[in-house]
């Protein structure tokens, strides 16, 4: 479902879905040029510094979405110093509850809805509404 989210909140006709799940090499979602190259390189979890930095040589921007709560915090402020020379890189967080919130919409056949309005998502199916307020860790533009 943050995959949902995330491809929600950066919505572009390029965007795309990956292999991401079964393929190591390619993220959750990708923007490519004619040419190949990576506009946009989409994580969703808690990558290592490693695989963010091989992300970061690769493409022109990357985005992680984590959604752990505590667990992503206290994994955020584990990397975030190894991290400083990613000037590309933008960390976005979901916080924990909304996450769980997204969870009861899930169903076999479900139809979402979501509208994004000043930076906010709100989701809804036939199981309710949610309203996603990702919190911004780390922007590219400011270190």
């Amino acid at each position: 479902m943050v995959r949902i989210i995330a491809f929600a909140l950066q919505a572009h006709e390029d965007l795309v879905f990956t292999k991401g799940l079964s393929d190591t090499d390619e993220p959750d979602l990708w923007i490519k040029d004619l040419t190949d190259s990576i506009k946009l390189w989409v994580e969703i979890g808690q990558p290592d510094e490693r695989r963010i930095l091989k992300a970061c040589g690769r493409s022109d921007q990357v985005i992680v979405y984590c959604y752990g709560g505590h667990t992503s915090k206290i994994w955020w402020d584990g990397i975030a110093n190894k991290l400083t020379r990613a000037k590309n890189l933008q960390v976005i967080s979901i916080p924990a509850e909304q996450a769980h919130e997204l969870y009861k919409l899930v169903e076999r056949s479900m139809v979402l809805h979501v509208n994004i309005q000043d930076g906010e998502a709100y989701v809804s199916s036939d199981q309710g509404q949610v309203t996603i307020t990702p919190e911004i860790w780390r922007n590219h533009q400011t270190q």
